[in-house]
């Protein structure tokens, strides 16, 4: 079993403020205990799970059509 976020695909158009939320969590992985592939996504300018813009942070929707949108 892989640590949790490493099937993660790259985005070419990913925000650089999405954040996955994973990332603050401080622990070891143990491949005895099973994981959650949580999706839960931040955004550093607000760190909620919308944008300045009002609208939903997820990988698809943090694009460039977003006013937000900083580029990796």
């Amino acid at each position: 079993m892989e640590p949790i976020g490493a099937n993660r695909k790259n985005f070419k158009n990913r925000c650089s403020n999405l954040r996955w939320k994973g990332l603050y969590i401080d622990s070891q992985f143990d491949p005895e205990h099973h994981f959650s592939n949580d999706s839960a996504l931040t955004c550093l300018q607000t760190f909620k799970c919308v944008g300045p813009d009002g609208l939903v942070v997820d990988e698809f929707e943090c694009s460039p059509s977003r006013t937000c949108y900083e580029p990796l």
